[in-house]
């Protein structure tokens, strides 16, 4: 398996613009590469894909890179065949994967990332790089044939992760009491990931980068906490 995965936690940091906070580990990550493959699907707040493939292409340009949207081809698995590199982005997560599914590209995109294609997720786009979109935290309003994802990891992610807040008066389920909840009936690891931070997956090999870091949570275990630079390689052998 020849993976190379950077699957960051949100598209937009606080104070900065699309992408400002990742653009500069896109740009190492892609390199010499000249065109990016972009899956609108997820459509955050309603967005046409042409609207989001606008912002997407106007960010990627700034970058140095040309980026089209996967709707602007005629056959949508001739295009991941022959992209150079894909970028899914942020939305909801269950629209996303009813649209992969779809389009019928999960197996080609599958395919293609293990056999090294760079593949970039924000948000929903880093949680159907994983084993399922299980740990989301998108309202189900749409229902794909499963909640099976690409599989690129053999872990989950929680994007977007909140501590819990210990002075809150909120009585609903934090974050951490939803994860255990879904380890009550799975295995896999949950990577809780904070916004601004990201995983850098090259073949068995996993960095945290970014600024925030991470909470990791395994089943009848402690989560535990990561900070950028930590080596996560043990989330691939799960």
């Amino acid at each position: 398996m020849n993976r190379n995965l950077l699957l960051v936690s949100n598209s937009t940091l606080h104070g900065s613009g699309y992408l400002d906070h990742c653009a500069d580990e896109i740009k190492k990550f892609l390199g010499e590469r000249e065109s990016v493959l972009f899956i609108p699907y997820a459509r955050p707040s309603g967005m046409t894909h042409d609207e989001y493939t606008k912002l997407a292409r106007e960010r990627f340009k700034k970058m140095g890179y040309n980026l089209m949207g996967i709707h602007e081809y005629d056959n949508p698995k001739k295009a991941v065949n022959s992209a150079e590199a894909i970028f899914i982005g942020g939305g909801n997560t269950f629209v996303l994967l009813d649209s992969l599914y779809k389009a019928d590209i999960i197996d080609d995109i599958r395919k293609r990332v293990n056999e090294g294609l760079p593949y970039i997720g924000t948000s929903a786009g880093s949680n159907v790089a994983c084993k399922s979109i299980k740990t989301t935290n998108d309202m189900p309003i749409m229902y794909p044939p499963s909640f099976k994802a690409l599989d690129l990891v053999p872990f989950n992610i929680n994007p977007h992760y909140l501590d819990p807040d210990p002075n809150s008066k909120h009585k609903g389920e934090t974050r951490e009491t939803r994860i255990k909840e879904f380890h009550f009936y799975n295995s896999e690891y949950v990577v809780g990931i904070r916004e601004g931070a990201i995983l850098h997956v090259v073949n068995d090999h996993i960095t945290l980068k970014g600024t925030t870091g991470a909470r990791i949570f395994k089943k009848q275990d402690e989560a535990k906490e990561y900070k950028p630079g930590d080596k996560l390689d043990f989330l691939l052998k799960n």
